[in-house]
């Protein structure tokens, strides 16, 4: 069940592995009002990758015991045996979704929207909020994610591959406060191989995961969180796509 419902503006980031095993090479999500199955609840979303039809993702609609259109996107982005990640973001005109290869868009009401349901050939884990996929370069060294207003970095992420650690700071007023350098799961951050960076602004602190595990909280440095007007990204690293 989703708490609460799904809400205007709120993402919803799955993450899985299909299985290479996959006897019926499908899978499917469901953004469903409600668990009754008899007669079966609503269904916002139905996302259902089809292996077999000559690769093809298949969106539709369940409402008052019946489907509506389909709408199909032949650029299959998932392979058999392959991590994926799927992020939904809720609004209350077209629902999206972005994989690393697709985008497709499906109109649907929300309002009643409590349930996600996954069924068949991947290992799921789901992550609420923003998201800041990069990509390593093959010769790196360092790189950098600032959380900014004017001259001041409320938020300063520098990962340091020769130190094996993700450094955070913060800049005020022209300088540096004091580092913070723990990892308790090790360097999450790999040469050569792509990643996603999550930062979750809550009333206190920072929540930074990669890749869809929690790694470090940094507490708030700044009074006013509304002044951070600024996202710079620089270094050794390839962007391929940021999203707010």
């Amino acid at each position: 069940p989703i708490p609460g419902g799904l809400r205007d503006g709120l993402m919803v980031v799955i993450c899985g592995t299909v299985l290479p095993t996959c006897d019926r090479c499908v899978f499917k999500i469901d953004l469903q009002c409600g668990s009754c199955p008899s007669p079966h609840a609503d269904i916002a979303l139905h996302f259902n990758p089809r292996f077999e039809e000559g690769g093809c993702v298949v969106c539709n609609t369940f409402e008052r015991q019946n489907w509506g259109r389909e709408e199909r996107k032949y650029e299959m982005p998932f392979f058999k045996g392959h991590p994926f990640e799927i992020r939904v973001l809720v609004k209350y005109v077209p629902i999206l979704l972005i994989s690393p290869h697709t985008l497709i868009i499906l109109c649907s009401p929300v309002k009643t929207v409590v349930n996600i349901c996954l069924f068949v050939c991947l290992f799921v884990c789901l992550k609420l909020g923003g998201s800041h996929a990069r990509d390593l370069s093959p010769v790196w060294f360092r790189f950098h994610v600032n959380l900014k207003w004017g001259d001041h970095i409320a938020l300063h992420l520098n990962p340091r591959f020769s130190e094996k650690t993700i450094v955070r700071n913060s800049q005020l007023h022209q300088s540096w406060g004091p580092e913070e350098r723990g990892l308790p799961s090790g360097m999450p951050l790999h040469r050569g191989q792509s990643f996603t960076i999550w930062i979750l602004c809550d009333a206190h602190c920072f929540k930074v995961a990669v890749n869809g595990q929690h790694q470090f909280e940094y507490n708030h440095r700044v009074p006013n969180l509304q002044q951070i007007d600024r996202l710079e990204i620089g270094g050794d690293v390839t962007l391929i796509c940021v999203q707010v």
